[in-house]
């Protein structure tokens, strides 16, 4: 085997690590939203098993980018490639941390069954998931195209999020107590974490379009008419 050869196979390994993590976060997310859709707090533990996992991959994957950069002083393309890498895997695992934040609120809500959940959260989470396995099938193809189109598709996460918020404050408004409260903030949050997974598919397309063509771009500008102002955590 070459020298080149050798290194065009380390290559493949970091991608497959890579689609391997983001499966793990996929399943991650998975679990979040069946633990928060059935109010099962044992669903939501196991989020909590394969956040550690996915934070555990990132640190491996990212030992492996320092060693190709230490071992085989990479140039221009390949360079890119490993930049993008130690990208995406940031994106990742974050990606897990907003999955987590959903399945913290899972307690509280199962105490509060009565707790109206917005149909705008269902269809947030079709939404986000599709544009993680597209963003991953993007990168796995070098798809620059396919990337735009997950990039594309945020608006409209933002635009649900915008509907979520609004219900939200009005039911807010009218909520007695603080403990009556509570649960409908915590119905925001999980908006806000799913917003905010949105928002990281977007950053790994635009990893992967700078993998594939090496031009920076910024596909995540928010809709200010769609995206409200987070509340602090």
């Amino acid at each position: 085997m070459t020298i080149r050869s050798h290194f065009d196979q380390q290559l493949a390994d970091l991608r497959d690590q890579i689609l391997l993590m983001g499966s793990r976060v996929q399943a991650e997310l998975t679990l979040a939203l069946e633990a928060l859709a059935h109010l099962d707090t044992a669903k939501a533990q196991q989020v909590f098993a394969a956040d550690q996992v996915v934070n555990e991959m990132r640190f491996q994957v990212e030992e492996a980018c320092f060693t190709l950069i230490a071992t085989q002083q990479p140039a221009a393309r390949d360079l890119r490639t490993i930049i993008a890498a130690m990208n995406v895997i940031v994106d990742l695992e974050r990606m897990g941390d907003q999955a987590k934040g959903i399945a913290k609120v899972v307690p509280v809500l199962r105490k509060n069954p009565g707790q109206e959940m917005p149909g705008e959260l269902r269809q947030m989470g079709a939404m986000v998931q599709q544009m993680l396995d597209d963003a991953l099938r993007a990168y796995a193809t070098s798809d620059a195209d396919l990337a735009r189109d997950v990039a594309g598709r945020d608006h409209a996460v933002d635009a649900l999020y915008g509907k979520v918020f609004t219900k939200i404050l009005q039911q807010m408004a009218v909520a007695a107590t603080a403990e009556r409260a509570e649960p409908i903030y915590d119905t925001l949050r999980v908006a806000r974490e799913l917003e905010r997974f949105g928002d990281l598919a977007t950053n790994v397309a635009e990893r992967i379009i700078y993998l594939v063509t090496g031009a920076h771009v910024d596909l995540n500008e928010p809709l200010t008419s769609a995206r409200p102002v987070p509340l602090a955590s």
